[in-house]
């Protein structure tokens, strides 16, 4: 079965239908055996314009199945705007999200573990410790669990925590930041909210509007009941092109997570603003598993499930790159390999190798086309995809730690790990220009230790079945 879209992808998750976005994930749950995601799209729906969250489910976090949709407008009475899933003190899975157009955060309860059918959502209302209505911003909730009591955040700039014991009564706490840290520009709003445990620290993965995916690391203060920031990173960053003055960084945007029954935590991020061409599809990243170093530091690695969409390995050692003598530097690049559409690449480069070197590699390349860079620049410290630069430096990996990147390739879609220390997302869409994999290297050779290269099985099956039978369709009145 071939898809009639030239844009559908082999492996990453993607709404079969036409423009959608937003497509932020949602509610995700793992249930008997089952893991279950939703994500928002936009649709006609009386005369004007709504959401719904579709429902998808998979095995394996890889192959998804499309099922009827469940929470809309025409069962909610309002649109779906983002939220999170948790699981009731009896085991049930809800969620909590903002009804949009609705002036509240709302909470739906699933009356079984297929999600097949959901209780009428509820309102959240907001009393003081005396009874008193309180009025907050309504905003991206989410809710977590802490003992006996549910607490929940309302979203928006340094967001009202809320408690309660049955998610029907609900009082207010207070800030649920209790500072916030330098790096944070004033004015940031912490939305796609998903507050969790990660090793012995608290993590918040979310977003600010203007700056993309972020994320805290701190302490849980029981006394005051606020979250205590110790470390804030990015996970989205300027490209060349985007404004300084409006800030809109949102390559990788509104994050989902969940706990897998063996003790992962795994994350979605909408994809949301790559490339013009794709800007209202609704595509979520590769899922990435996030832990904690023995430093403290988050780490972040692709899913380990995606090994088994490995076919027969390429292996290539001791290729090296070698720049012409010049006072100036110079540089040099080599072919290494011709990609297959979708793959999985493997590159290792020795610790002495690397110190210091301005080395990389060029993927969808040849003697015409540069295709998409990917660079390791030691005076920035920054890893280079395409036209944006996060932090990175080989200085900053332990002694003896060689350079080791695995790079997944989609079609036009690349996402980038390397050392666990980092990832980055890119489109490049001359991706059919050329096939080539190049190294690269600047002011000296650089050997690269080994490349391996596997083949990626498809899993867009339950996509390509979606396309042509639209169970999902959201009612329009």
């Amino acid at each position: 079965m071939i898809s009639s879209d030239p844009l559908a992808l082999n492996i990453h998750l993607m709404h079969p239908g036409g423009p959608s976005a937003p497509g932020d994930p949602n509610a995700a749950f793992y249930l008997d055996g089952v893991y279950h995601m939703h994500y928002i799209i936009k649709h006609p729906w009386q005369e004007r314009s709504s959401f719904s969250f579709i429902h998808v489910s998979s095995p394996d976090m890889l192959h998804w199945t499309w099922h009827e949709t469940k929470l809309q407008p025409s069962f909610t009475d309002h649109g779906m705007f983002s939220g999170t899933g948790f699981i009731t003190k009896e085991g049930r899975p809800a969620a909590i999200y903002h009804g949009q157009a609705s002036g509240r955060n709302q909470i739906a309860v699933a009356k079984d573990n297929q999600l097949s059918a959901w209780d009428k959502p509820y309102p959240i209302e907001i009393r003081s410790a005396d009874g008193e209505e309180v009025e907050v911003k309504h905003w991206d909730p989410d809710c977590f669990q802490i003992g006996d009591t549910y607490y929940a955040i309302t979203g928006g700039q340094n967001p009202p925590v809320i408690k309660s014991d049955d998610l029907k009564t609900w009082t207010y706490v207070g800030d649920f930041l209790q500072h916030d840290l330098p790096e944070v520009a004033l004015g940031e709003d912490i939305s796609c909210a998903n507050f969790f445990t990660l090793g012995d620290k608290w993590m918040m993965l979310c977003i600010s509007h203007p700056l993309g995916c972020r994320y805290y690391l701190g302490d849980w203060d029981e006394e005051a009941e606020q979250f205590v920031p110790e470390i804030h990173g990015r996970m989205s960053w300027r490209r060349e092109g985007q404004s300084v003055e409006e800030p809109l960084y949102r390559d990788f945007f509104a994050p989902e997570s969940v706990l897998t029954p063996d003790g992962r935590r795994v994350m979605w991020a909408w994809c949301a603003t790559l490339d013009p061409a794709i800007d209202f599809k609704s595509i979520q990243s590769l899922p990435r598993e996030l832990s904690l170093a023995d430093d403290g530091a988050l780490r972040i690695q692709p899913l380990r499930e995606l090994e088994s969409l490995r076919q027969d390995a390429t292996t290539q050692t001791d290729i090296t790159v070698t720049p012409p003598p010049r006072m100036n530097g110079g540089q040099a690049t080599t072919h290494i390999t011709d990609l297959p559409e979708t793959c999985e690449i493997r590159i290792t480069v020795e610790r002495g190798e690397a110190e210091r070197k301005r080395f990389g590699f060029q993927l969808f390349a040849d003697n015409n086309n540069p295709g998409l860079p990917i660079v390791i620049i030691p005076e920035t410290g920054t890893l280079r995809l395409g036209n944006t630069e996060a932090p990175f430096s080989v200085d900053d990996l332990p002694q003896g730690e060689d350079v080791d990147l695995r790079i997944f390739v989609d079609k036009y879609l690349v996402e980038v790990f390397v050392n666990d220390r980092q990832a980055m997302i890119a489109a490049h869409m001359n991706w059919q220009d050329a096939k080539g994999l190049l190294g690269y290297s600047f002011g000296a050779s650089t050997t690269i230790k080994e490349v391996t290269t596997w083949p990626l099985e498809a899993t867009n099956q339950g996509y390509l079945e979606a396309e042509k039978n639209p169970i999902w369709e959201p009612d329009t009145e």
